[in-house]
């Protein structure tokens, strides 16, 4: 779990670092080929065997896909990495409070509101576009969490987020052909991008397949609550970016309700 929440940030600090060549938008192009190749060959998916019932979800997935890691990274490049993965975070907490009924759950989810509010705060230095664009990531994660236990419901195994990934990667190809022709992307550049690809889209998969077998889901829940923290200390000792008593504050409030919520929860 350790090793899973490390690489997808250092995945995503790597790819910052491609972000003056070749943009976001650049980084999450290869990212979305590097995800499509690693999850066809684990689960290869039978794209011509899917009913229409089956592709729908799947089509409504590789959309979200590729606007939740577009949003995130686009986020990141205007924010930080803490920041961006903190504000990206409210989404599977926003799911995981839905429909609880318990008074604690209620103050969960206050304690992570004061946290949002925090890290939203006036403030000369704001980037209202780049918070928007991490709250947009929040709502593609808690609508990638809900289509993904959709497809779950209708095809087998893995064959579903493959099979959404493989669409994304398509949607993603032209993209990546203006990039490429508008901001020739150089050997270094290249490589942080694809770093990206591997770091936060192949090894977080597969780390998360293995321990899910062994772990409990709550305690799995429960340990993703340190992916924020991981986040803004990958920022800054990758990216040197640095934040202040009130930001930490914040992450510390969203990062609490999920983890009373998730530690308090019957199994």
């Amino acid at each position: 779990m350790a090793g899973s929440g490390l690489s997808n940030q250092t995945g995503a600090a790597l790819g910052a670092l491609a972000f003056p060549v070749i943009g976001p938008v650049g980084v999450v192009a290869v990212r979305q080929y590097v995800a499509a190749a690693v999850l066809s060959a684990v689960a290869r998916p039978r794209l011509r065997s899917l009913t229409g019932r089956q592709w729908r979800p799947v089509l409504l997935l590789a959309l979200v896909f590729g606007t939740m890691n577009l949003s995130l990274y686009s986020a990141v490049d205007r924010i930080g990495l803490g920041l961006a993965v903190t504000l990206e975070f409210v989404g599977p907490l926003v799911i995981a409070l839905t429909g609880a009924r318990r008074r604690l759950d209620a103050v969960c989810a206050l304690l992570a509101a004061a946290g949002v509010v925090t890290l939203m705060r006036p403030r000369p230095s704001a980037d209202y576009l780049g918070m928007t664009l991490g709250l947009l990531a929040a709502a593609c994660w808690a609508s990638y969490i809900l289509l993904n236990r959709t497809i779950g419901e209708r095809i087998p195994g893995a064959r579903g987020a493959s099979a959404a990934a493989v669409v994304s990667a398509g949607l993603f190809l032209p993209v990546g052909a203006v990039v490429a022709a508008v901001r020739p992307p150089t050997a270094g550049a290249l490589g942080y991008a694809v770093a990206a690809g591997v770091l936060s889209s192949a090894v977080p998969y597969l780390a998360d397949l293995f321990t899910l077998r062994r772990v409990p889901a709550q305690a799995f829940g429960l340990f993703m609550s340190v992916n924020p923290v991981l986040a803004a200390l990958v920022g800054l000792v990758l990216l040197g970016q640095r934040l202040g008593p009130a930001d930490w504050a914040g992450i510390g409030a969203v990062v609490a309700a999920n983890a009373v919520s998730m530690a308090t929860r019957r199994p």
